[in-house]
């Protein structure tokens, strides 16, 4: 046979089906990069964790995580953190008012020093530990808080930061850091400090610590001896009410008096005990305030019908006059043991993570019954260690991420430890 004689369409088409079948046979075998990402993320929620034999969970740090800041930021004091539902990015306030000299002096042409400079002080790192957003500071916006506690991202995407100052008050802001609303609520310039009056709900200072309950659209302010609730979009007052449900109109306007600490734990005190670190929000709708002066965390319904109290490593000092930590007493160790807590993200969200810069630890406690199970941590500076922990968020994944605020001033991430044989 010649070559005049080969039908070269017959063959081409030949090779065409013969190449689609061997294209169909490799699909059968070759996963998308996503899809395995997506099956290794599955497997990972579905292996079991490792506990000890208390049944805390374990976790260890991953000190790789997260990168260092560009362009010479300084990493400052973590006050605050809060972990995006929908992408799993967290949001940290990175408040630079302790700045130290060696920390900023590398801002200037020429620059003084090779490191550093003040960064931004609300910053969006994704799960690898980059910067995606980063925006806010002294002057960004005349209302920018002085004294920066709280940052939470919304599930809309919106972000929410607030001071404790006077003059701060809760910002609502665009995930690129347009301001988008003001709380108000501030006293009016120049006036002198407000004394401490529970039954007025006008005007407020120290609105800084806050969350908010997005079915309800609320907003739940924890100040003096008190949760006020107001509405979400127009800042109108609902309600509140004071320790054990009583009414606003029952809460004493004296402080609650310091005990002689002996190793045991405070007397019983039915007023909530100043100062309130956090309100957060579990599964059933009940909402738990953490009493930092009385090592408690007291529990609700949202109408204020008090439910249980939780103690929360109780023999630590929680008040007094020999309670340190910042000036004028920084020679004896700061009080109290409820800064702040989250809900692991299972479905049943089995513990509470309770974060303690006073023994520097991590409390897991068991939600159904509020018994301590167990912790990790321990004070110093090394990776893993904490140093006066002040934040913490939790994601999808079971990462815990932490903020420390004195000198400590960075962000860690705890990973669970797998049960064996797992991956």
């Amino acid at each position: 046979m010649n070559r005049s004689q080969f039908n070269w369409g017959q063959i081409r088409s030949r090779i065409s089906i013969a190449a689609v079948g061997a294209c169909l046979l490799l699909a059968m075998f070759v996963v998308p990069p996503g899809r395995l990402e997506a099956e290794k993320r599955t497997k990972k929620q579905s292996a079991p964790q490792a506990v000890d034999a208390q049944g805390a969970p374990l976790f260890k740090v991953d000190p790789f995580w997260p990168k260092p800041l560009p362009n010479r930021w300084s990493m400052q004091q973590v006050t605050g953190l809060s972990v995006e539902a929908k992408t799993g990015h967290v949001w940290f306030l990175n408040r630079g008012a302790a700045a130290d000299g060696d920390e900023i002096g590398g801002d200037g042409n020429p620059a003084r020093i090779d490191c550093c400079v003040r960064g931004p002080e609300a910053i969006e790192l994704d799960q690898e530990g980059n910067v995606v957003h980063a925006w806010g500071g002294p002057g960004y916006i005349p209302q920018w808080p002085t004294a920066l506690q709280t940052i939470l991202a919304d599930r809309e995407g919106n972000i929410w930061i607030a001071g404790t100052a006077a003059q701060d008050s809760i910002l609502k802001f665009s995930r690129d850091g347009k301001l988008l609303w003001d709380f108000g609520h501030r006293p009016p310039k120049d006036s002198p400090p407000l004394k401490e009056n529970n039954q007025q709900t006008d005007v407020l200072v120290s609105k800084g610590r806050f969350n908010l309950d997005e079915d309800a659209r609320e907003i739940y302010i924890i100040n003096w001896k008190r949760v006020l609730v107001y509405d979400m979009d127009t800042g109108d007052f609902k309600r509140g009410w004071g320790g054990h449900g009583m009414a606003l109109s029952e809460i004493t306007n004296d402080p609650i008096p310091p005990y002689k600490w002996t190793g045991a734990p405070p007397p019983e005190e039915k007023n909530f005990v100043p100062d309130l670190h956090f309100a957060e929000f579990d599964k059933d709708g009940l909402v738990y305030i953490g009493e930092r002066g009385q090592d408690r965390i007291s529990i609700y319904t949202k109408q204020g019908k008090w439910v249980k109290d939780y103690y929360v490593a109780p023999n630590t000092p929680s008040r007094g006059p020999d309670c340190g930590g910042l000036p004028p007493n920084t020679k004896m160790p700061p009080c109290g043991t409820t800064y702040k807590m989250v809900f692991s993200k299972d479905p049943q969200q089995k513990y509470m993570y309770v974060a303690d810069g006073t023994n520097n630890r991590i409390w897991i406690l068991d939600h159904a019954t509020g018994r301590t199970l167990g912790s990790f941590g321990g004070n110093g500076k090394y990776a893993g260690q904490l140093h006066w922990v002040n934040a913490i968020g939790t994601d999808a994944q079971g990462n815990i991420y932490t903020g420390e605020v004195e000198q400590a001033k960075r962000i860690q991430k705890f990973v669970p430890v797998m049960a064996a044989g797992t991956r």
